[in-house]
């Protein structure tokens, strides 16, 4: 069973850890050595898989569009169980790497970028995309520079990776999903749902940014 009594320096607080379905599948790959670096790599397949789902889903056809973005979004909660079974590994395990902070943060990055770029594709914006993606990095560099400084638990969003994740997930269920004839579906004109999901990725992230540089310089100046 998973030991609780260990802890890493610093974890992203998830209820979805308690979940027992979580915890079992942990203790599953535990028994079975499978290490928390392996799982922590694997985001990466999942969101290159999706991220070629959602390029798919420009010039497929519309029934086409459907199925490859239903994919997508399986793919990117996918990532995000990898990215949560990876420290409850380490966890449970108790067999943290000395470079396990490297498979746990790049990964992350490499995902993020593969995604939403991707996302940019499909939605036919692709600047967006770039948009969104390069604020994500800010985001979890922000992160990484207030544990740098002392400063820890710079989980705040309002989109933070999470929230980033069940954005976009939600708009291609919503292109996959919805009549055609809806605003923002698979064979609507105008901007799609995607193109929404990326804006309020880049608003809520550089929105996030900020209040993660005022939680550093507030606390670098010791004031309340």
């Amino acid at each position: 069973m998973i030991d609780a009594t260990y802890q890493p320096a610093e974890r992203r607080p998830l209820t979805s850890r308690n979940a027992n379905a979580a915890r079992r599948l942990a203790a599953w790959l535990i028994s079975r050595n499978v290490s928390a670096n392996a799982v922590s790599l694997s985001s990466i397949g999942c969101a290159g898989l999706g991220a070629l789902c959602l390029v798919q889903s420009r010039t497929a056809t519309p029934i086409g569009s459907r199925v490859v973005l239903l994919l997508a979004a399986l793919f990117v909660q996918l990532r995000l169980l990898a990215n949560l079974l990876d420290g409850m590994i380490a966890v449970g395990s108790k067999k943290a790497s000395p470079v396990g902070e490297l498979y746990n943060e790049v990964p992350d990055r490499v995902a993020d970028i593969l995604i939403l770029v991707a996302a940019g594709s499909s939605a036919g914006t692709p600047t967006l995309g770039y948009l969104a993606a390069l604020v994500a990095v800010i985001t979890a560099y922000l992160r990484a520079l207030g544990n740098s400084v002392g400063v820890r638990g710079l989980f705040a969003g309002p989109m933070a990776k999470p929230q980033r994740m069940a954005t976009i997930t939600g708009a291609c269920l919503y292109c996959a999903c919805a009549p055609a004839d809806w605003p923002g579906a698979v064979v609507s004109n105008g901007p799609s749902a995607l193109d929404v999901a990326l804006a309020l990725i880049v608003a809520g992230g550089a929105l996030t940014s900020l209040r993660r540089l005022r939680v550093i310089a507030t606390e670098l100046r010791g004031t309340p």
